[in-house]
């Protein structure tokens, strides 16, 4: 299966004739029509730095269509620069706008927050001062220009509107300074996700379980809210750029990508390889690639090789290792990643994991882990090279499953068959949506707190037979059951498990039934009858021979309860 490949027997012309019918043929899905977010920004810009930059940022601004400009200085000037500059000729030009130093503890104390059209600016302290209320009188200011080395919105993507900027830039000034005045006006932007709740394994009972979606959001759109029980994921569509870490990192698939769907996305990768090996090509090698870098290799007259079929993406963290894994269980000979500059550092992060995680799968399944990879920016050589081995399979993937984990978990059977599974339990990155769970029978009392609270099917019990199940493949390490459980019985195994046991559902604890000493009916298990009887020893209301309603089901304790009124009235009074 991981067998090498004979380099003159490819044809690049041909192999980039069939990449040609697979476009012609398949296009890449796309969401013609996406739920919009408006924003609204009427110019009012807020210019941040040291008073000598931010005064020559607002010269060049000036009469260029903002409709105010305000300067709050937040850093003290630079000394020895000489750029030239009359400090007398800058303050006359500027002393008509409106200005605010801080000290550096105030500045210390500014907080920002919003998006383009609605950016809030306090000063905290013990009455929090709202300085577009008391600077322009207005709710917020429209737009903010950063000029700090360390900019007072410390989020490694900006919300819209924030343009942050080095005053010593000469080279890029003028430009980012023509696209900032151009932030006024109306502006539409795709809501890029949607959210299935009931599929989300963030948080039941007051637990906090998976949070994978809060730590891979390089522009922090996404938060845990509290509820008055419940804490819920939600994703701020204003704040939201459409980096798609999210969605690649939830194993549920509660957070989907719009642009395209992932299983629209999963669907078209198997049918294009299908139709380009239909059409005469071999060994193909995918990319996934944004759509700005296709754009500009476009633009500078870049032809991938033959052999190489792009993937566009809004942004890389849109795909991760369920959708290289599933190219590859498509045919794909290899997958490789396209890097670009200026990637957030949560992002290139969040890939690194990825990779790390797909590395770990196909060592366990026994393939080669160099099948994908990470290109660098500009490796031409990296990205048109041929693939050292052949593809994995020639036949078509099927994924009918709609849910995210059971589409995925098809791929994994697929790469075992085609594969040497170890049999072991392969160790994964931490954090890793993949392991199982281990139950202390003697602590378990089959009270099944945890089945109530996963948010999979990975738990269930046993239906008329008091009893809990486990299927491995399911189970998405979110703690949830851990966490929920009375007796601390249980306890987490993370790990990827190559083995078809990782398919078969398996009892962790059962027990006999404990039948009412009324009518005989089976309410209980044994064990949970003994420790509620334990528990309430010494509580007055179970005083005495009243003890013995804990071994009946609930229709019986109530009739018992009632005889006992009935022939003492004032039974009750006394509790």
């Amino acid at each position: 299966m991981n067998q090498r490949i004979q380099l003159a027997s490819l044809d690049d012309q041909r192999n980039a004739e069939a990449r040609e019918t697979v476009r012609q043929r398949i296009s890449w899905p796309a969401n013609l029509t996406p739920a919009n977010v408006t924003y609204h920004s009427r110019g009012h810009a807020l210019l941040l730095g040291s008073e000598r930059d931010t005064r020559q940022a607002a010269r060049i601004l000036q009469g260029r269509g903002l409709a105010s400009l305000t300067l709050v200085f937040t850093a003290p000037n630079a000394e020895g620069v000489d750029d030239g500059v009359n400090d007398s000729d800058l303050l006359a030009a500027t002393e008509i706008l409106t200005t605010q130093a801080l000290t550096r503890a105030q500045a210390e104390k500014l907080r920002i927050s919003g998006h383009l059209g609605m950016f809030k600016t306090l000063l905290d302290g013990d009455e929090p001062l709202d300085l577009a209320r008391a600077l322009i009188e207005r709710e917020a200011f429209d737009l903010v220009l950063d000029l700090n080395a360390s900019p007072c919105l410390p989020v490694e993507l900006p919300p819209p509107g924030y343009v942050v900027m080095q005053w010593q830039n000469v080279e890029q000034r003028n430009d980012i300074l023509d696209d900032f005045v151009g932030l006024v006006g109306e502006f539409d932007k795709p809501r890029y996700f949607q959210v299935n709740s009931d599929l989300c394994a963030h948080s039941t009972s007051g637990n906090i379980g998976c949070t994978r979606c809060l730590d891979v959001c390089p522009a922090d759109a996404i938060s845990s809210i509290q509820g008055r029980i419940e804490s819920h994921i939600e994703i701020d569509p204003f704040l939201c750029q459409g980096v798609g870490s999210c969605t690649s990192a939830c194993p549920t698939g509660a957070i989907e990508f719009r642009l395209p769907e992932t299983r629209r996305q999963q669907d078209t990768l198997s049918a294009w390889l299908g139709a380009y090996r239909e059409a005469g090509g071999q060994a193909p090698v995918l990319r996934f690639i944004t759509h700005d870098s296709q754009d500009a290799e476009r633009a500078a007259g870049v032809v991938p090789a033959g052999h190489v079929i792009d993937a566009p993406l809004e942004e890389l963290g849109a795909a991760g290792h369920d959708q290289w894994l599933t190219a590859l269980a498509a045919g794909a000979a290899e997958v490789r990643i396209q890097l670009h500059p200026n990637m957030p550092a949560r992002l290139s992060a969040f890939l690194t994991d990825q990779l790390t995680q797909a590395h770990a799968l196909l060592d366990a399944l026994g393939h080669d882990r160099a099948r994908i990879k990470l290109i660098e920016i500009a490796d031409d050589a990296g990205r048109d090279a041929l693939p050292a081995l052949t593809p994995l399979t020639e036949s078509p993937l099927s994924l009918p499953e709609p849910e995210k984990r059971a589409r995925f978990n098809r791929v994994l059977a697929r790469l075992a068959e085609l594969g040497n599974p170890n049999g072991e339990r392969a160790a994964m990155p931490a954090g890793a949506a993949y392991g199982a769970i281990q139950v202390d029978s003697d602590a378990c009392t089959l009270c099944h707190a945890c089945v109530s609270n996963c948010p999979t099917p990975a738990l269930k019990s046993g239906g008329k037979t008091p009893a809990l199940s486990f299927l491995e493949a399911d189970c998405v390490q979110c703690g949830l059951c851990e966490q929920a459980c009375p007796e601390n019985a249980i306890t987490l195994m993370p790990g990827f498990l190559a083995s078809n046991a990782r398919e078969t559902r398996h009892i962790c604890h059962e027990e006999a039934a404990f039948e009412c000493i009324n009518c005989g009916k089976p309410f209980a298990t044994v064990s949970t009858v003994a420790t509620i009887k334990q528990k309430l020893a010494n509580h007055p209301y179970f005083a005495g021979e009243a003890m013995i309603r804990l071994e009946m089901c609930e229709d019986c304790r109530v009739k018992d309860v009632w005889k006992t009124m009935i022939r003492d009235p004032d039974a009750q009074l006394k509790v």
